[in-house]
Order: structure tokens, then C-alpha cells, then sequence
């Protein structure tokens, strides 16, 4: 899921802000790079079919998990957290509550393995990832996708992307992203923080970087087929490996391309 605060450092040629009609300034991401009105209209009709099913099927468990939630701390049961859409919009992604409330501040946008704010119950719906379900809803609003690149923070992106990882923003964020079947349950149980290093720093020096060159490959290749492909591992990963953990894997050295302001040569990212 503290020091103070430190203001990154930005070249002259990084974005400070999103695309038009969202509350960054700046320029906005890259027109879109979809393969054509066809395929994004499958896409379209597949995520709200998708999303209604889904809805259908985990709607019961969807309310079991808001209720015990709301029995087991104090707080709304649902949780709005602010993160960077299709090109670079602002919108506000619907999950279940996990923390307790007012635990999520500027500087620490990133959630540790064993955080202290992550409440019982919390722990539980994110280990077989009944938190995201509310996300089906932000899909048929056209927000999010069944399957893309992983929805950032949006501090985060205006604050650390560079131009070329604004790329990613080409297309809608989904609920599945290539990443987590690829490094589940997450990239912080494969590479965990090492001692005295902050969380936060340590994700935008090593995990941020590796998210965005496998959204990068995702804006690339994506078709029905690889959507398909995504889901069924995910389901495969949530229904196994959250009862037997997979082997914990070394991420590749130097992953993808740096986050502007959390270059390995001097930390400049905000501080836990």
C-alpha cells in the first residue's frame, strides 16, 4: 500500500501534467494506438460483456466482502482512489477498502508486503483479490478494460513518467494486466524492499520501470487472443497459486526504462 517529503527532479523535456480536460498541466499522452475502429469496438464489446458476467457471478461475494468490511472497522466499505486513464485522464477506481481510512497518504502510495495499515480483513480480500471485483463497475463506464496496463497512481504519473512511458497511456487500464500473471501475486513478493530502503523509492527505481515495459509490450501486441490468454492465467493464478505460491524469481536486471526523478545513479522519489 513518515520522512519528509521530497520533490522529485524533472528535465526539461518531461511531462509535468496530462491531456486536456483532467486537473495536470502539461502536455497530454499520444493519440491513441489501437489497432483500428474494428478491433476496439471487439475490445469494447467484450469488456462489457465480460463485466456484466463477472458482475452477475461475484455479486454476492462483492457485497459479503462490503459488509465485512464495514462490520470489522470503522469506514465506508468501498474505497475511490485516483489514478490515470485513457490518455492520461483522471478517474477514480472503485475497490473495497482494505485499509483504514485515512491510511493513505501522499507519501506512501505504495503498499509494503506485510503493511501495517492493510487491515485483517483487508489482508484477506486483496490475498484472493476480492478487493478489485468493484472494478467490473469502472469497466462498464468505460473507464477501465478487462485486460491492460496496470492503472497507476496519478501523482505518480504526473509526478515520475517520462514522455516515452506516457505511451502506455494509449490505452484504457484493465483489471488484468500481463504483469500480474507474469510476477504474481505481485512484484514486491518476488523483489522484496532490501532493509532501509523505502518502499516507495524502491518501486519506482526497480518495479515501476519493469510494469511499464511490459505495458509497453502490451500496447504493441494486444489483440482478443492475448486478452484471452491474460484472463485465463490470472484465473488460473488467483485459483491456485493464492493457495500455493509460486517460486520466487529474480527480476531481470535493469528492467525496462527508468522513471524520470528515480534514476539508480541518486534517488530523488518521495520518501516512506
Amino acid at each position: 500500500m513518515s520522512n519528509v517529503r521530497q520533490e522529485p527532479r524533472r528535465s526539461a523535456a518531461a511531462p509535468s501534467g496530462a491531456a486536456p480536460g483532467t486537473k495536470g498541466d502539461g502536455p497530454p499522452a499520444p493519440a491513441v494506438g489501437e489497432k483500428g475502429l474494428r478491433f476496439r469496438a471487439l475490445k469494447r464489446l467484450e469488456d462489457v460483456v465480460l463485466a456484466v458476467a463477472a458482475l452477475v457471478v461475484t455479486g454476492p461475494l462483492i457485497l459479503l466482502g462490503a459488509l465485512a468490511v464495514k462490520l470489522s472497522s470503522p469506514g465506508p466499505a468501498f474505497y475511490r482512489a485516483k489514478r490515470a486513464g485513457l490518455r492520461g485522464r483522471q478517474f477514480l477506481l472503485l475497490k473495497l477498502r482494505t485499509m483504514r481510512v485515512g491510511a493513505d497518504t501522499p507519501d506512501r502510495k505504495v503498499t509494503a508486503e506485510r503493511d501495517d495499515r492493510v487491515t485483517p480483513v483487508g489482508r484477506l480480500l486483496r490475498k484472493f483479490k476480492v478487493d478489485e471485483l468493484p472494478q467490473l463497475w469502472n469497466v462498464l463506464r468505460g473507464e477501465l478494460s478487462i485486460v491492460g496496463p496496470r492503472p497507476e497512481d496519478w501523482d505518480i504519473v504526473q509526478q515520475y513518467y517520462t514522455p516515452e512511458q506516457r505511451r502506455t497511456l494509449e490505452v484504457r487500464p484493465g483489471i488484468a494486466s500481463p504483469v500480474d500473471v507474469l510476477w504474481y501475486p505481485d512484484l514486491t513478493y518476488h523483489d522484496p524492499t532490501p532493509p532501509g530502503v523505502p518502499i516507495q523509492e524502491h518501486y519506482l527505481r526497480r518495479h515501476l520501470p519493469l510494469q511499464l515495459a511490459e505495458a509497453a509490450r502490451y500496447v504493441e501486441r494486444q489483440s482478443l487472443l492475448l486478452d484471452a490468454q491474460v484472463v485465463l492465467r490470472l484465473l488460473f493464478c488467483v485459483l491456485v497459486r493464492s493457495w500455493l505460491p509460486p517460486r520466487k524469481r529474480p527480476l531481470p536486471p535493469g528492467p525496462g526504462f527508468p522513471c524520470q526523478g528515480a534514476s539508480p545513479d541518486g534517488p530523488h522519489s518521495r520518501e516512506d
